[in-house]
């Protein structure tokens, strides 16, 4: 049926679909949200860490000597860093955090925004632009209240930033020159984003020895990995003490960014160290890390091999979180993508992501004794599972994803096998709005 055949929609329903009702929705969830924010007293405390660390390199001083706020904290990134952070240093503290709160609310977002565009391809057609914005809004009006986009933003993280660059590489036009340049960029700065370089790869020379040519996989992360290089090197040259400093030390003190068993680490070595008992995981962290690791990469690859680019960015994504050896709450902010992804493909699509929404907005990690005395050490089992809550959830999502390909006899062949911004053909998903598809394509 046609768009122009079909029944107008009841006058409720015309409303919620009008982009300027999206807007103020979104616009009152934003506010309501920066009010609360105001009354809890968030600190932003990371946010002054970036600018003590940007004020060391105008000083030139001793970047991972560097000790900042209350809290006695220290730079942990690469040295890039503390260059992307100058701009902090031009501007007084209140202004600042000011800056910084709405550049995180716009980046939520731009995080929605993508996402969909990486999930439903349709969506970023110049006919369904207007349906794009008002899902886009709508979602944002609701995921900012999750616990990680709300610690990002209580702590003046660049999680969301750092999302942001790594979506924008993956939903580039086929061809895209720039396509890499995010990821580079991203994985200069917080290494962890590296491990989309090795999907890329991993993806694209499978692609290669099937089609013995270039493609766009490849390609992106042949850009990603020269930026990262050039960058990197840049620093070297321009840095060299402190360069030295973090990659043949620092970057090895995970001890340095805080404690294993805290509650906040979301990660397995997290899991595993209060599971345990004790702050250092070893080798069980590794064996666990190497496991689950390359079996989410085997799904991830897989999906993008057979032209499945959301699932496989989501996988990966999640697998990165997982294997790193802190993962804060508040990285987490890519159950944003997994959340709309949920919705779009899965059985039950309401109940499975109600109970995944209902994990990240649930503050269920917060339930439990977290002080600095380090009660952690001492958890019992209900604690162990609330505070393991995200990993759990990821862990279930990755059960759920391989228990459905194995339903569906494996993997199903595809005439042609898209890149990163390549379309051959659209997953069988549900309009985000209620919308019949055929009405969004003739819009």
């Amino acid at each position: 049926m046609s768009a122009s055949s079909s029944p107008p929609p009841a006058p409720s329903r015309a409303r919620l679909r009008s982009p300027a009702v999206a807007a103020a929705v979104c616009l009152l969830s934003f506010t309501a949200f920066w009010v609360a924010q105001r009354l809890a007293h968030v600190n932003m405390l990371d946010v002054m860490v970036y600018r003590a660390e940007a004020e060391t390199l105008r000083a030139g001083g001793d970047l991972y000597a560097m000790r900042a706020t209350s809290a006695n904290l220290a730079m942990t990134y690469p040295p890039f860093a503390a260059v992307l952070f100058l701009p902090l240093t031009l501007v007084g503290v209140p202004l600042m955090r000011t800056l910084t709160t709405a550049g995180n609310l716009l980046l939520v977002v731009a995080l929605v925004q993508l996402s969909l565009r990486l999930i439903r391809p349709a969506l970023a057609r110049p006919a369904a632009r207007a349906e794009l914005w008002r899902t886009t809004l709508w979602i944002a009006a609701v995921v900012v209240w999750c616990e990680p986009v709300w610690t990002t933003l209580r702590y003046g993280q660049i999680n969301l930033l750092v999302a942001v660059a790594v979506l924008w590489d993956l939903t580039r036009r086929e061809g895209s020159r720039w396509a890499g340049l995010g990821i580079g960029l991203a994985t200069a700065v917080k290494l962890t984003p590296g491990l989309f370089v090795v999907l890329l790869f991993a993806a694209g020379l499978l692609l290669w020895r099937r089609d013995r040519a270039l493609n766009q996989w490849l390609r992106t992360g042949l850009t990603a990995t020269g930026v990262f290089l050039v960058t990197t090197l840049t620093m070297a040259v321009a840095l060299p003490a402190d360069s030295k400093r973090f990659w043949t030390g620092t970057l090895f003190e995970t001890g340095r960014v805080g404690h294993a068993e805290e509650t906040a680490n979301q990660s397995l070595s997290g899991v595993l160290a209060r599971l345990l008992h004790t702050d250092a995981p070893g080798l069980w962290w590794l064996a666990a890390a190497v496991l689950l690791g390359g079996a989410a990469m085997v799904l991830a690859v897989r999906a993008a091999v057979r032209g499945d680019r959301a699932v496989a960015v989501v996988v990966t994504a999640f697998a990165a979180l997982m294997i790193s050896p802190i993962s804060w709450s508040h990285h987490w902010v890519w159950c944003v993508p997994l959340l709309i992804l949920l919705y779009d493909r899965a059985t039950r699509a309401w109940l499975v992501t109600g109970a995944v929404a209902l994990a990240f907005a649930s503050f269920a990690l917060w339930w439990v004794p977290h002080d600095p005395g380090r009660p952690e050490l001492d958890q019992n089992a209900g604690q162990m599972l609330l505070s393991a809550v995200y990993p759990l959830t990821a862990l279930a999502v990755f059960a759920g994803y391989a228990l459905s390909l194995r339903r569906a006899g494996g993997l199903d062949p595809v005439e042609t096998v898209p890149g990163p911004r390549e379309e051959t053909r659209e997953p069988q998903g549900r309009e985000l709005q209620g919308r019949e598809p055929q009405a969004v394509a003739n819009e």
